[in-house]
């Protein structure tokens, strides 16, 4: 996901004058959307700074806000380059458009990375083309005039003209090619940690969540799917429902029943008191077990060939000593805290619909399509969204609002059950992995062989056989950045009916899992130091090294632990960022793991704001060791068994670990942050759990049997 795309200064930017007077610069945001491979066909949005008579800056955001604070973010690089005053910036939300913004999805971490440039060189120029407005009203050398908080200052006689009074001007002047800019040593507001512009509004109760949509008339839905895999209803009985007091309709979608009443206490009554019977279909006795068992005897087949390095073959025969370790990790759940939920309101010429969307654009053409509608008639707004983590790509939810509100013709608030919400999830994939290494007689690593074993998202949800020659599931896992000579990593699908999608760091999340432990074994059958091996076995000039090397220090990795504890490293890259992580814990009574500290170093390039990529970070080790701990999806007779938090548990506020972020100064390319922090959390948990116990963790979640004997 690190395509570059070069644009020409016309597809760089236009200017037009503003209604009203005012300046608009409208620019192109090359980068990637999740899970893209050809750089033309990914882009991230269109974002328009305009800058009116007032001096009030506006910036119009395409990208989704998830907590990550993107819509603080990104603003942050126009006004540092513009010499905007920050107290003068606002914010514009973008509508889902098919073109105009490029691609609108909110994943794979590069909403700032894929902006970081383009932005730049956009504030760039407005900033050059104030300066120059103002030099010609007051007939001085443009050199001797310079943009400052919000205004364009002549430096020799101190006269200051405000941007609001240059706009006019500035707009009907050429575009200058290549403004330059500015040297980071002069930064104002980028890497400091400013106040995030939508504080205010979420602590004044004026944020709007998809939750908090209100519309006059508005009517309240939830549904009842098929509990099966791929089951539909074969039969209902709504008398019951339709007795209770606020339930309006009862209806039968392509999904399941819903429910429409007056309020959403109402709706969720009706639900309850439903009568259904289920076609359950063929996967009716789809179980965990039967996965694992058709995961074991898929690694037993030869898979595509994703990295091959050397002569594998020949240096495992030729092996002094040979390691093999077989890894598991389970289905997740992405449980946001706002379960699944979208109004709509739908006439016969057009629909509006308000999400808490990631794919505002795929949302908006789904809609279109289930309706008949032209993707122009739908209009799709992006709210603030309480958590997503990648299930907010999807567009089942958004579909099912518009084909509600179409026959009711009112606008309808649809908010699934928690139960539905986890029930009815895209989970994370679950893995199964074949892990080898030869060491020769000088103890040196010769040759490491993944064979890997997974499902594939993109094989799933857009058919067919996906790309052999780069397939997702491999991501993370082809990627191993040590030095070692001979190297293969394969790959063998194994798709099941179990939904799958996108998930924090998607298959970094288990790859790096698989990866880092198996590394520390081959450390502890050398007898070598983790971290010692780790360093020696990466390039001089390589950034994970960096870190590696700082997390190191800021840990005291190379002081005594506490008694009773144990320290445990992991690194690894993705998103365009560098990650080390060091985890210690301790094994309490009852073989209960006590995580005390993670200690974090990190290089994403340019920091733009240090609070929140700490915030991001500790948010990724929160949902890292959720998971880690007791993190499972399992299936009896095609149903999700779990069904809430009280059975799929989060970290608690006790449980959570003192957590240090250290960021690497770098002036290397802009990496992501919201999902890299999380790959290296459950290995070096895992690592850590050894050196205090000697036991090795090769399946998650943790299971207290897997401590046996400590």
């Amino acid at each position: 996901m690190n395509h570059t795309t070069n644009l020409t200064r016309r597809e760089f930017m236009q200017v037009v004058s503003m209604a009203g007077g005012g300046l608009a610069l409208g620019f192109h945001l090359p980068a990637n959307s999740m899970g893209a491979t050809d750089a033309a066909a990914a882009f991230v949005p269109n974002v328009w700074l305009k800058i009116d008579t007032a001096g009030l800056v506006t910036i119009t955001v395409a990208r989704s806000e998830l907590g990550q604070g993107v819509r603080t973010a990104l603003p942050m690089i126009v006004a540092e380059e513009l010499e905007a005053n920050w107290e003068d910036v606002r914010l514009e939300f973008a509508l889902a458009h098919p073109d105009k913004y490029g691609d609108m999805t909110t994943g794979g971490s590069t909403s700032v990375r894929g902006s970081w440039e383009v932005l730049r060189k956009a504030g760039a120029t407005a900033r050059a083309m104030l300066i120059t407005a103002a030099a010609q009203k007051w007939n001085v050398p443009r050199e001797t005039c310079r943009a400052l908080n919000g205004a364009v200052q002549h430096e020799p006689s101190g006269r200051r003209l405000g941007f609001g009074k240059l706009v006019e001007a500035a707009a009907q002047l050429p575009v200058p090619s290549d403004a330059p800019l500015k040297d980071a040593k002069d930064f104002r507001y980028l890497g400091k940690s400013l106040p995030r512009l939508d504080v205010p509004d979420k602590v004044y109760g004026r944020a709007i969540f998809g939750v908090d949509v209100k519309l006059p008339n508005m009517l309240y839905a939830t549904v009842v799917h098929c509990p099966v895999f791929g089951g539909k209803v074969k039969s209902f009985d709504a008398k019951k429902t339709l007795s209770l007091k606020g339930v309006r309709q009862v209806l039968e979608i392509p999904t399941g029943i819903a429910v429409v009443a007056n309020s959403t206490y109402s709706a969720l009554q009706g639900s309850a008191a439903l009568t259904i019977t289920w076609e359950e279909g063929s996967h009716a006795k789809l179980n965990s077990a039967g996965i694992h068992k058709m995961f074991e005897e898929k690694s037993a087949s030869a898979g595509v060939v994703v990295r091959e390095d050397g002569e594998v073959t020949q240096a495992m025969a030729e092996a002094g000593r040979k390691l093999e370790a077989i890894y598991e990790l389970p289905f997740l759940a992405h449980a946001p805290m706002e379960p699944m939920n979208c109004v709509a309101h739908v006439s016969a010429e057009r629909a509006e619909i308000w999400a808490p969307t990631q794919a505002p654009q795929w949302a908006q053409s789904e809609v279109a399509r289930v309706l008949g509608m032209p993707q122009e008639k739908v209009a799709v707004h992006t709210t603030l969204s309480g958590g997503a983590f990648g299930r907010r790509s999807m567009t089942d939810f958004a579909v099912e609002a518009a084909q509600i509100a179409k026959t009711v013709r009112e606008p309808v608030q649809l908010l699934w059950s928690r139960e539905e919400d986890m029930q009815h999830d895209f989970y994370r994939p679950a893995s199964y992995h074949r892990l080898s290494a030869a060491i020769d007689r000088n103890g040196r690593i010769t040759a490491w062989r993944h064979h890997l074993v997974a499902p594939s998202i993109s094989a799933q949800l857009f058919g067919g056989q996906e790309d052999e020659r780069r397939p997702d599931a491999v991501d993370g896992a082809a990627q191993v950045p040590y030095q070692i000579p001979n190297l293969r990593v394969e790959y063998v699908m194994a798709n099941t009916a179990v939904p799958i999608g996108w998930w924090r760091s998607v298959y970094n999340s288990q790859n790096a899992f698989v990866n880092e432990c198996f590394f520390d074994e081959i450390a502890a059958a050398l007898g070598l130091d983790p971290y010692a091996l780790r360093r020696r076995m990466l390039p001089e000039d390589s950034r994970l090294r960096g870190v590696l090397e700082l997390v190191a220090e800021k840990a005291g990795w190379h002081k005594p632990v506490a008694p009773g504890r144990g320290r445990g490293l992991a690194c690894h890259a993705c998103f365009g960022s560098y990650f080390a992580e060091v985890a210690e814990v301790s094994v309490e009574e009852e073989r209960r793991v006590r995580v005390h500290k993670f200690v974090c170093a990190l290089d994403c390039g340019p920091i733009v704001h240090p609070d929140l990529i700490a915030a991001q970070v500790e948010g990724a080790i929160a949902m890292g060791l959720s998971a880690a701990l007791q993190g499972e999806i399992t299936i009896a007779n095609g149903r999700v068994q779990q069904s809430s938090f009280d059975d799929y548990a989060l970290l608690t506020f006790e449980e959570m670990p003192t957590v240090e972020v250290h960021i690497l100064p770098s002036t290397a390319a802009q990496g992501g942050i919201g999902e890299p922090g999380l790959p290296p959390v459950a290995p070096a948990l895992c690592n850590a759990i050894f050196a205090a116990t000697g036991k090795r963790i090769r399946r998650l979640p943790l299971r207290s049997e897997d401590l046996k004997g400590t």
